[in-house]
């Protein structure tokens, strides 16, 4: 049976939704999940930043994560051609953790889904939400696993969807995204690298040879496999079958350090294809609802922001909620919406600047000042809130002129 009134509905089980439940019901709040797939069930982003951990921590579900087994990540590290860069996330210029993992999300995301269940959370598989409607007390209406339809107020809903982006469509809030059309195909692989000096606690972003805006990621996981994938715009796909696989390669084949690390890859599923994936919304908040993580913006995966800015945004959110829910007036567009997206505008300042090449010539430099690379090594370690942080300030026109200082040396 399903209550007539809960105190929050939070429709998606995945990190933002686990987080943002686990840490209302930590507060006594009545919360149910609605989730339209089964867990555990295949998700893209296995990359997360050390940032993330305070959340994790925050609701109750580090430990899980630390005792799952999951590849050990302190960094990112960077190639283009001949040159090499890379960043130790545990010399930066922000305190607080400076290592992560690198998860399959189909474990990860049922993992904390599964804590956010024993911590009291009440999560309903197979429901989909097929309707809202908002006001001081919203109303969603869900289909069972059976196929019934049954209405339930509450008096908050969050959207924690994802890439399923329910409230956006159901409520027309979405708008373009203002970042070019790119395309992403990707697969698990189980690797077999022989290479003694790679380093399987960094992810590796390696740059296209003749197309500077065209990079792939390999994201080691456990047990010999990896994560492996490329983003680049239709127009570089096209010359290529369309077979997935058959394209994956290719790509790699042309380029020389990619192609010697992994000669031996071998494909665990076939490649799947993304396209358009970048996202924006009117407003990350109405009456009686907010948009968590993926359900409000998307960015871009280069810097493994994603999952980050979803988990961010569930502690601000659940915060913010549990102070309304016990009578207090609160501000969502000052305590929520403006303050999460000055974090995800820095993330887009160095997006923009990883695709016109400003941020690339500042990372393959054949000299850094340390302090400087500190900053930056911070907010890609998904700091990017840190009011502290230079870099983290006014990023676009710092990083137009170190990228400037970076090219006369």
């Amino acid at each position: 049976m399903l209550p007539a009134f809960v105190d929050v509905v939070v429709v998606g089980a995945g990190p933002s939704g686990a987080i943002a439940s686990s840490l209302l019901k930590r507060k006594g709040h009545n919360v149910i999940v609605f989730e339209k797939a089964h867990f555990p069930r295949f998700s893209i982003g296995e990359s997360l930043l050390p940032q993330s951990m305070v959340y994790l921590e925050e609701a109750g579900l580090l430990q899980a994560v630390q005792n799952a087994g999951f590849q050990f990540k302190n960094g990112a590290a960077f190639v283009r051609n001949d040159e090499y860069g890379w960043f130790n996330f545990e010399d930066k210029f922000t305190p607080g953790w400076g290592a992560t993992f690198q998860v399959e999300r189909a474990s990860f995301d049922k993992l904390l889904a599964d804590g956010a269940a024993e911590q009291g959370v009440d999560i309903r598989y197979g429901y989909d939400v097929v309707a809202m409607r908002p006001g001081r007390q919203p109303e969603v209406d869900v289909m069972t696993p059976e196929g019934a339809r049954h209405t339930v107020k509450a008096g908050f809903v969050l959207d924690a969807s994802g890439f399923g982006r329910v409230l956006p469509r159901l409520l027309e809030l979405e708008t373009p995204s203002t970042f070019p059309s790119r395309t992403s195909v990707f697969t698990h692989i189980e690797d077999n690298i022989s290479d003694p000096d790679f380093d399987r606690n960094k992810i590796l972003i390696t740059v296209h040879p003749e197309y500077s805006d065209v990079w792939f990621w390999l994201i080691p996981l456990a047990a010999n496999k990896c994560s492996f994938g490329v983003v680049a715009r239709e127009e570089n796909l096209q010359q290529y079958s369309d077979d997935g696989g058959e394209l994956l390669f290719a790509l790699r084949d042309t380029v020389p350090p990619l192609n010697t690390l992994l000669d031996r890859a071998e494909l665990l599923f076939e490649p799947r294809r993304i396209t358009g994936y970048s996202c924006n919304v009117r407003s990350l908040h109405g009456e009686g609802y907010a948009l968590l993580g993926n359900a409000g913006e998307f960015l871009d995966p280069v810097f493994s922001s994603g999952v980050t800015i979803a988990v961010k945004s569930a502690s601000l959110a659940a915060n913010l909620l549990d102070q309304q829910l016990r009578g207090e007036k609160v501000d969502w567009e000052q305590g929520y919406a403006r303050l999460l997206m000055q974090g995800v505008n820095t993330f887009r300042a160095y997006v923009e600047a990883w695709y016109d090449g400003r941020l690339q010539d500042i990372i393959f430099a054949k000299e850094h000042n340390s302090e400087i690379k500190k900053m930056i090594c911070s907010v890609l370690a998904g700091y990017a809130w840190d009011a502290e942080n230079p870099y983290a300030q006014e990023s676009a026109r710092k990083l137009s002129i170190l990228a400037q200082l970076c090219r006369s040396m």
